[in-house]
């Protein structure tokens, strides 16, 4: 199994959602709070699996970071086979789409798409709520291949489990890879940084942060006991780490 960090960069992140990179001029200046917006793609013998799908974040010269990294592993847009959706926030999934001259399209055209069919919902019934692209969100849900998921906990493949854990919205959802006696944890926005691991807390941010919290310290322990390597998407420095 191989993990291949998509960092799109270090931003600021206002309390309308909209995101600044992060630079040496900047950095101390902008208002905000600092994270990182890092997918991952997981390649395994079976599929390659995209974990979330980031801001579509361009470089200089127009082309995405993401599409930049995976040209650099000699990987294709074309070759990944499933995308995994934590959850439906901006930063999560807008990645997942571009827009052409004909209109909108898949960035990962031959990509199984899975979404949790009750976040969906929550989303729709928050309307005017930054957190949410509604625009990207609309023509997400049309595409063809999108997986409506709506049990609380299951199988995706055989090295694929799922479950809806919420924390930091109500049906998010969190998924291990297990292959060859290896396992890879993403816990998406219920642990999005090492440092969750080292204060206990409650934050504010999510829709419920002590279910999160709690959630931490279980996957902690489990974590350090199965040697885990846990995938970081907001982290600032760091892309996986054991414990």
């Amino acid at each position: 199994m191989k993990i291949i960090p998509l960092k799109e960069g270090n931003f600021s992140a206002s309390k309308t959602k909209d995101f600044t990179l992060l630079t040496e001029k900047n950095f101390d200046t902008v208002k905000g709070i600092k994270m990182s917006v890092q997918p991952f793609l997981i390649v395994t013998e079976h599929d390659f699996i995209l974990l979330d799908a980031g801001i579509g974040w361009k470089n200089a010269a127009g082309k995405t970071v993401v599409s930049e990294i995976l040209e650099k592993e000699n990987i294709s847009p074309e070759q990944i086979t499933k995308l995994l959706l934590s959850h439906l926030h901006k930063d999560h999934i807008d990645g997942s789409i571009r827009n052409t001259e004909n209109g909108f399209e898949a960035v990962f055209p031959n990509a199984d798409i899975y979404i949790q069919k009750r976040e969906l919902d929550f989303a729709l019934e928050n309307k005017g709520n930054p957190s949410f692209d509604f625009d990207t969100l609309e023509k997400l849900i049309s595409l063809p291949n999108i997986i409506w998921m709506d049990e609380d906990r299951g199988n995706i493949s055989a090295e694929i489990f799922f479950e809806v854990v919420g924390g930091h919205t109500p049906f998010m959802q969190v998924f291990w890879i297990r292959e060859n006696n290896e396992t890879v944890f993403y816990g998406a926005d219920d642990l999005p940084q090492a440092s969750y691991l080292k204060y206990h807390l409650a934050y504010k941010s999510d829709f419920d942060g002590r279910k999160a919290m709690e959630l931490r310290l279980e996957w902690q322990k489990k974590a350090s006991e199965e040697q885990w390597k846990i995938l970081l998407y907001h982290d600032l420095d760091k892309a996986v780490i054991q414990i």
